[in-house]
């Protein structure tokens, strides 16, 4: 699983802006570029039109929840729900189901975006059943991204949301987001406790040097503010990020940075809940949706040249 039969591409160009989305690819993103003096900018890493699997594309959506759960699954209102691991090279289910499943294009125009939605009814033995939304609108100087999900089980679950945006990995890449912690973790990626003690180099509100990290670990206590420096590119991307949840109530959720030892990539998401949250004490961000209900969770996306300053995304 992970690996898909590719295809289906859809383009839209506005506000000197290209985007391409795959939605029988998990509702993936095929490539966000900024046409820059007549040239395409790559503003998520693009898909490589070639390779099969979907950690390959540009960015796709984690629900109906991210990242790992450990356990065999978790426990909810007394009962136990069972998850498969779902990926060949990861022993934990990893990201939900939603990324394993063609979505369906319902809109795609120049001016209203891209929008993809999905019904899903106990994929590989999943006690969820639920309806997604995914939309991109290009504006000016950006995108607005927004992912949604609807209960359409029986009775209330947990539910989680997250982006899985790739970026490209150089030299002076430059990460700053507010933060209050970082989760520690052991080599299986599952957290072993929560700290406000940054190991060298992690504290991201101070501007982390990503190039420099091997990193796969969540953080807490985020504003939702985020900015990405390529200094040797002459690109900014600046990203805040909000979560609306089943009550209607708006909050702000915590955020992942992935950079592997190869190859020069890295992730940043915003994410609904931390890393195996079913097991960690008070389970934070493992929110309840009762039947009907629905959370989401929108990112808006601005890009520069240079950014004026670094305010907004640093301590």
């Amino acid at each position: 699983m992970g690996e898909q039969s590719f295809g289906g591409v859809h383009w839209i160009e506005q506000h000197a802006q290209r985007l391409a989305v795959m939605p029988g690819a998990g509702g993936g993103v095929v490539a966000w570029q900024w046409v820059r003096g007549g040239e395409p900018v790559d503003l998520w890493r693009a898909w490589d039109g070639r390779t099969p699997r979907m950690q390959a594309l540009a960015s796709y959506p984690l629900l109906p929840w991210s990242n790992r759960i450990s356990g065999g699954g978790f426990e909810h209102a007394g009962r136990f729900h069972a998850l498969a691991p779902n990926t060949p090279d990861d022993p934990y289910p990893i990201h939900g189901d939603g990324w394993l499943q063609p979505w369906q294009l319902t809109r795609s125009s120049e001016d209203d975006g891209v929008q993809m939605q999905l019904r899903s009814a106990g994929y590989g033995g999943s006690p969820y059943h639920y309806e997604a939304s995914q939309s991109f609108t290009l504006v000016d100087g950006g995108m607005v991204q927004s992912l949604s999900v609807t209960n359409r089980g029986e009775h209330p679950l947990p539910f989680g949301l997250a982006q899985h945006p790739w970026f490209t990995r150089t030299p002076a890449c430059r990460l700053s987001a507010r933060v209050d912690g970082v989760w520690l973790a052991r080599p299986d990626k599952i957290p072993t406790g929560y700290t406000t003690d940054f190991p060298e180099g992690w504290n991201l509100g101070q501007g982390a040097r990503v190039d420099r990290l091997v990193i796969d670990n969540g953080f807490g206590g985020w504003d939702g503010e985020a900015l990405i420096e390529w200094p040797e590119r002459d690109l900014a991307l600046r990203m805040h990020s909000t979560l609306t949840l089943p009550d209607g109530s708006q909050a702000r959720p915590d955020c992942l940075l992935y950079a592997p030892a190869e190859p020069p990539v890295f992730c940043f998401e915003p994410i609904s809940h931390p890393i195996d949250a079913a097991h960690l004490p008070g389970q934070p961000g493992w929110t309840e949706v009762a039947p009907g209900q629905s959370m989401a969770l929108v990112v808006a996306w601005r890009f520069s040249s240079s950014p004026a300053d670094r305010s907004a995304a640093t301590a």
